[in-house]
């Protein structure tokens, strides 16, 4: 990009009223130059392939190919903000580390602080939307916002897990393994059924780490690394 930071992007939806949403939004931002709007990622390919394209907002519920399925099978692809009418879509667009998430039907100033987000991390390399401080989980029938740091241990049940934190439990519809992929270094699996945060742990012993006062198994499949972590042999 260049010196002023014009950020080039493209609009894909198959939704033509949203598009036309879009299109009117973005040219009421300075730094926005919407290149192109489609239909589908399909006819996006072109494109993307003979023009540099630093921002997409992209739907994720298309027929074809998904926004999220397009977006991972691109080898070098654009930032992106995900705007759907879909909340339970959410987890995913953040895991996937997206600028932002719209939620039709936005507003324009909805929108506006999404293209804020997406200039301050081309202008410092750093996102203001904190992806790597929270996460959003699905609990019930809400998108419940955990904050990393406040996380003790995660706890996995059959088909959910139980987020302890310093005040509450959210009990979200996650599996482990999509949970421990998402989380920063700070998180280590300690267990089949547990991940720790480590700014809670408190000691550890031959089969069992204390973190915040609760008392977890260290199962041996996960020992050798997780004293590799802390230094020791």
């Amino acid at each position: 990009m260049n010196s002023v930071c014009m950020i080039n992007c493209i609009a894909i939806d198959d939704e033509p009223l949203a598009l036309d949403l879009v299109e009117d939004f973005a040219s009421k931002v300075p730094f926005l130059n919407l290149v192109a709007t489609y239909n589908s990622g399909l006819d996006a390919l072109d494109l993307l392939n003979d023009q540099q394209v630093d921002l997409l907002f992209l739907d994720i519920q298309m027929p074809d190919i998904s926004g999220m399925q397009f977006i991972k099978s691109l080898e070098h692809p654009p930032k992106v903000i995900f705007t759907t009418a879909y909340a339970q879509h959410a987890v995913e667009g953040f895991n996937v580390d997206a600028v932002d998430y719209l939620l039709k039907p936005f507003t324009f100033e909805r929108f506006l602080k999404a293209a804020n987000k997406a200039r301050q991390l081309f202008q410092t390399g750093t996102s203001s939307n904190l992806t790597e401080n929270y996460m959003f989980v699905k609990s019930g029938y809400d998108m419940v916002k955990v904050n990393y740091d406040d996380i003790q241990f995660i706890e996995g049940l059959k088909d959910y897990v139980k987020i302890h934190t310093e005040g509450k439990t959210v009990i979200a519809l996650l599996s482990m393994k999509s949970l421990e992929e998402s989380l920063p270094a700070s998180f280590f699996r300690v267990h089949r059924s547990y991940i720790i945060n480590f700014r809670f742990l408190e000691s550890v012993g031959r089969r069992n780490v204390i973190v915040s006062k609760k008392d977890i198994p260290l199962g041996d499949m996960y020992r050798e690394q997780f004293m590799a972590k802390l230094g020791r042999t």
